[in-house]
Parts: structure tokens; sequence; C-alpha cells
């Protein structure tokens, strides 16, 4: 018999998460798994949903899915990433949705035929000799070596999964959507704008902006003494913290057994990692190729910034005796030997109020002089772009595109072009949220100049209508089609999602965080 592809093992998987898993993907608006409960079920399963236990093996499997499929669409995101972004919680969130719909299904008398059965398993290639057809001796080596399940145990996983689809299919059936609906989504999608703008933030102008005299700052001070004790508690943490270091470790890792002798050899390859250091190689360099710290190793060792406390007594002992630049002698912790560099020392800090009132008053008398400037430039702005001038003209961009588009920190005001968007959000595209903005705009009738400076965030905005889009009869009857396949999308989402959030909140959904946290890591 030819020999099995570990990788097109998960094409099966594929198969069903076609049928049901994907399918219970909601979209956008979908938050992920929010249990009814988070007592510890059995060791052996991530989540008990009604009594019915969802196996630890079932959710690994379908985490190392998810993170093979990210891979094969070109995005090998790594797994601690991945559950940083809680992509374990929308996997666990998945399978727990399956089992809640096959039981809804087993309720409702809703069952899969043998046929469909039968039609599934044979339709998958895993299951096919050379010549293409479905081969039950591979079918049970697939199932033995791969899955570690029997054909029975497979089997009724499988025609509850199908269910599991068919009540999704029951529920989605509900999902009609009248020609009212249609069309009021029509005059929402067919109503467009697309506007230029440039921002004028307080950080464009700060620099222009003098200190206060004496005078001037202890006036001030009177008048905002609420406004200075809410900074110096809000940013309590920059005057009062424990001293720091900013560090950079290169660690050769130590198993909590080992011996004298690995003990030694692990010393021994740190002290011959110092001297290339001392040589004159780069201690980044050195932690990218030889560390074993996999939380800093990509990041050329970086610690960041490190209290004491925060480390063992022996090596924040060894790092804070140093002045920046130096390096430690290899340090034994439970962990492994640490080779660790001092970037920076701050010392500890215990700043009162008063301590640090002229300083705090400084800093917001210059921010709202600041920001007065802003909205002073950009009233200056609309009025020469009431008087004919374009916002491309007066605030070209500095390079080919504005630095907003390019991620970058905006210096001055540029002008920054949207595309097309609807009523329907408080948002301009780039600009975010802006309601007020969108109301003007949407209220235009044509291109024209917005009449005022609108506050965004910090700052101001001036924009101008350049293209303006109303819905019409011809337009929709051009997309009244996609519109109506649009609209019943969106409402089987919703019933899906209600239909779901029903079952949970009427059922019991109790989750096992430690045994996630043993496939997917603690993050």
């Amino acid at each position: 018999m030819d020999g099995l592809n570990p990788r097109k093992v998960f094409s099966l998987l594929f198969i069903i998460a076609i049928a049901v898993v994907f399918t219970l993907s909601f979209g956008p608006g979908s938050s992920g798994f929010s249990g009814t409960g988070t007592a510890v079920t059995a060791p052996g399963s991530v989540a008990t949903v009604n009594g019915k236990e969802i196996p630890l093996r079932d959710f690994a499997t379908a985490w190392a899915r998810q993170m093979n499929f990210l891979r094969s669409q070109g995005s090998p995101i790594p797994e601690s990433i991945a559950r940083q972004f809680g992509m374990h919680n929308q996997v666990l969130d998945r399978l727990v949705n399956t089992e809640l719909l096959a039981q809804a299904a087993e309720r409702h008398g809703i069952t899969a035929s043998d046929e469909e059965l039968r039609k599934l398993i044979h339709q998958n290639p895993d299951f096919h000799n050379k010549e293409g057809q479905f081969d039950l001796e591979r079918y049970k080596q697939v199932l033995r070596d791969f899955y570690r399940k029997t054909p029975p145990d497979f089997e009724q996983e499988l025609r509850r999964q199908l269910a599991a689809q068919k009540m999704l299919d029951v529920v989605r059936a509900n999902a009609v959507v009248s020609d009212d609906e249609v069309k009021a989504r029509y005059e929402k999608q067919g109503n467009q704008a697309k506007v230029v703008f440039a921002r004028f933030l307080p950080t464009m102008y700060a620099d222009k902006v003098p200190a206060p005299t004496a005078a001037q700052l202890a006036e001030w001070k009177k008048a905002h003494e609420k406004e200075i004790k809410d900074y110096f508690e809000a940013n309590r943490f920059v005057y009062q913290q424990p001293e720091r270091i900013r560090a950079k470790q290169v660690l050769v890792k130590l198993a909590p057994d080992a011996t004298a002798e690995q003990k030694a050899e692990a010393k021994k390859k740190a002290e011959a990692l110092r001297k290339e250091i001392e040589g004159g190689k780069d201690f980044a360099a050195v932690a990218r190729e030889s560390s074993e710290d996999p939380g800093s190793k990509a990041r050329g060792g970086d610690l960041g910034w490190v209290e004491r406390g925060s480390w063992e007594p022996v090596l924040a002992d060894a790092a804070f005796a140093l002045k920046a630049g130096e390096l430690t002698q290899p340090v034994e912790t439970k962990f492994g030997v640490h080779l660790v560099k001092v970037e920076e020392k701050q010392a500890a800090q215990d700043k009162k109020l008063e301590d640090v009132s002229d300083e705090i008053a400084t800093t917001l008398y210059k921010q709202e002089r600041a920001k007065e400037l802003a909205k002073a430039e950009a009233d200056k702005a609309l009025a020469s772009v009431k008087g004919g001038k374009g916002l491309k003209e007066l605030f070209p961009a500095e390079k080919e595109q504005p630095a907003l588009l390019r991620f970058e920190t905006e210096t001055r005001p540029e002008a920054v072009e949207t595309d097309s968007f609807t009523a329907e959000g408080e948002a301009v595209p780039h600009l975010g949220p802006a309601p007020a903005v969108v109301k003007a705009a949407f209220a235009a009738n044509g291109p024209q100049v917005l009449d005022q400076a609108f506050p965004v965030g910090e700052g101001f905005v001036v924009a101008q209508v350049v293209e303006r889009q109303k819905p019409d009869d011809a337009g929709f009857e051009k997309r009244k089609d996609e519109l109506r396949g649009q609209a019943s999308q969106a409402k089987q989402i919703e019933l899906t999602e209600s239909f779901l959030k029903a079952l949970k909140e009427q059922g019991s959904v109790v989750t096992n965080t430690e045994a996630i946290d043993s496939v997917v890591g603690t993050g």
C-alpha cells in the first residue's frame, strides 16, 4: 500500500470544516467563545457541553488544523501570537457550537443518513488508492495511525457533525428577506461619499509653544488644580516606580533535573558566548543565534524594562550591580545559565505631587496652547478652502503617500483622500470615528467644503466632499440580486448567533482552561 502523507490527512477535516466548523465562524461581529462556566472539567477534555465532554485530542487536532490552514494561506503566524489574538477561543467556540447543534439536532430528531455518511467518507481522497477509488484498508489505516480512532467511533462523530450542519440549515432556512429589507440595504449602501481631509494635531505645533513664564505658570496652576492632580494619578507609575534596568539576555536552558555535568556544560557554553561578545560580536546577533529563551531570542534577547523583584535574587543582584553597557558573568537560575547585558538604568523614584506639579503644569499648559494653535491653523485652512483652494493644493503629501497612510507619525497637515464610504457607520476611512464629519458629508448634495473645523480626537479636521453618490432606481435594479444575497447572509448569521446564544443560556458549558493551556501554552 502506498504511504500516507500526514499533511494530506487534514483534508478530511477540511471537508468537515466546510460542512460544519467554518460555517460557524459568524463574521466580523463574532466575539469568540464565551462559556457559561469555568469550573474544571475532566482532565482529558477541554470542555463539557451539557454533560458531553469535548476530548482534549479533538481540540488539539482542531488547533493544529487552524495553524496548518494559516500556513497554507501564506500566514505562518507563531502559535504564541495566535494565542494572544484569542484564536484558541475561536477554535474552542467552533467545537462547542458544533456540539450544541448536534445535541439540538438529536432533540429535534434530525439525523444524517447512512448514504450521506458513506458519500462524505468515500469522496475523501485520503481514503483512496492509487487508482482514485475508496480503499477500506487505507481508511482503517488512516484512522488508526492519524486519528487514533476506530471506524465506528469516527463514523459516529462524523454523523453527529453532519446532523449539526443539518440543524444549522434548518435555523438558516428561516432567513427570509423581504423586498423592503433589500431596498433599505440599497438605500444605505448606495448612499456614498468620498472626502479629502487634513488633520491639525497639537503635536504638530508643540515646538512653537514657548515655556510659560513664572507668572503664567502660577496663574495656570491655580486655575487647573484638578487637571494637574488627575494627570499625576493617571501617570503615577512614571513618578513612583522601583529601580529598573533595560536589559538583554542570552539563555542556555537547563532541565529542572539537570545533572552537575549538564550544568557545567551549560556554564561552559555561556562563558564561550560571553567571550564572543567581549571580542566585539553584537550581543543581539549572539542572542538570535544561540539564546534558548523563546520569548526574547527573535528580538535579539531584548527583555525591555525589568524590575528587580521580577527576577530571582541571584540574577537580579548580578545585573543590577552593573553599569549601563556592562555584561554579567554567567549566572545560573532554575531556568538555565544567563548572560545579561544592561542597556540602561533607572533609579527608583518616589515623587510626590508637590515635587512634580510645576513639571506637569508646564506639560499641560503647552498641550493646551498647542491645541489652540492647531485650531487656529485649521480655521485658517478652512478659510482658504472656502476661498477656492483645494486641500491637496494647500497640504500636498511630503512623499508619494501621506504619512497617515504610511502608518508614520504626522509632523504636518497632509491631504488624505478616502475611498468611497457609506453613512452606515460613524467612521471615516483612514480617519477613524468622526460622526460629525460623516453627518456633514452625507448632508451634502454634491462636492463641497464642509463648513467647520471638526474636533476629532486630540486635534481638528478640515474636510471637503469630492464625490457624492445617491441611490436611484437604476442602481437598485442593477444590484438587487447581489443585495438580496447579502441581506440573506446577514440574517442567517443573526439567526445562527441568536439560536446558539439561546442554547448556551439554556444549557451548561464548562471549560477546562488548564487542558487548553496544555495545547496552546499559557501565553
